[in-house]
């Protein structure tokens, strides 16, 4: 598997197709084998290239050390898209890695060509009608990643994986994923452990005002309303905005849960039409 070393670290990544550069930044307990359904058919027109995030598979990390930041995270896919050496690209990313986008859009602008967010993971402050976080608390977000992880920190894999998935699908959101997305979960279920103190800012009004980069904002049509909230927030404030799309039979997981759709989509927006 090919890799680019950014700040001594070494980023794999699967890689298909020629053209134009596009980059697919996968969310959590994921790694580029997330992107799988995507491949392929954007391939067809586009050199698609997905990498693994520091510490997710291949790698095995343990959970120790303080690397597993958002910041980091946003910083290394910089220098990845500049180590390409192929000049802006097309930027999707989907939950946690649809918040990197969204940062390396607001920090980077010069590096994107267009952007897809597909349910960029997060929280609203105040500017964007979130609620406030009370003096010593956590978010409702934040104190689901803690329960998740300290099962997975206890010996209970399974349990902690649920809990995650339940958080961002609902009641029975584990029992209903495939076999082959349970195993990258499996496969990535102590990166948990670095979630806790990720340090992910909510998303701001001013943030999402200065995004001018032409943007497509994709929803599951059965997803939960706190995503649906988000998506709404940042289409009334990005500038950018060219387009939201809700793909229909699927919840937050849409690019596998409709590939067929979302892929649609996404080429109808980065073709222009």
């Amino acid at each position: 598997m090919p890799s680019i070393t950014v700040d001594g670290y070494a980023m794999q990544y699967a890689e298909a197709g020629s053209g134009p550069p596009l980059v697919l930044i996968h969310g959590s307990l994921n790694d580029y084998r997330y992107w799988a359904p995507q491949m392929e058919p954007l391939g067809a027109r586009f050199r698609v290239v997905a990498p693994s995030l520091r510490h997710y598979w291949p790698e095995r990390w343990d959970g120790s050390g303080d690397g597993f930041r958002i910041d980091r995270h946003v910083s290394d896919m910089a220098a990845f898209i500049a180590a390409l050496g192929a000049g802006p690209v097309r930027l999707i990313g989907h939950s946690r890695g649809g918040h990197i986008a969204f940062r390396l859009a607001e920090l980077h602008p010069g590096l994107l060509h267009q952007l897809v967010l597909a349910e960029p993971g997060g929280e609203l402050d105040e500017s964007l009608g979130g609620k406030p976080v009370a003096a010593g608390g956590v978010g409702r977000q934040a104190q689901a990643f803690a329960e998740a992880a300290a099962l997975v920190k206890a010996g209970d894999v399974e349990g902690g994986l649920r809990r995650f998935a339940e958080h961002t699908g609902g009641p029975g959101a584990w029992e209903k994923r495939s076999e082959t997305r349970k195993m990258i979960g499996r496969d990535n279920a102590h990166t948990l452990a670095g979630q806790i103190d990720e340090r992910r800012r909510p998303f701001s009004r001013a943030a999402a005002e200065g995004i001018r980069v032409p943007t497509l904002l994709v929803h599951g049509e059965n997803t939960q309303p706190s995503f649906v909230t988000i998506i709404d927030a940042l289409e009334r404030c990005m500038p950018g905005v060219a387009g939201r799309v809700s793909i229909p039979n699927a919840a937050h997981g849409m690019s596998s849960d409709n590939p067929a759709d979302f892929n649609a989509a996404v080429l109808r927006f980065l073709d222009g039409r």
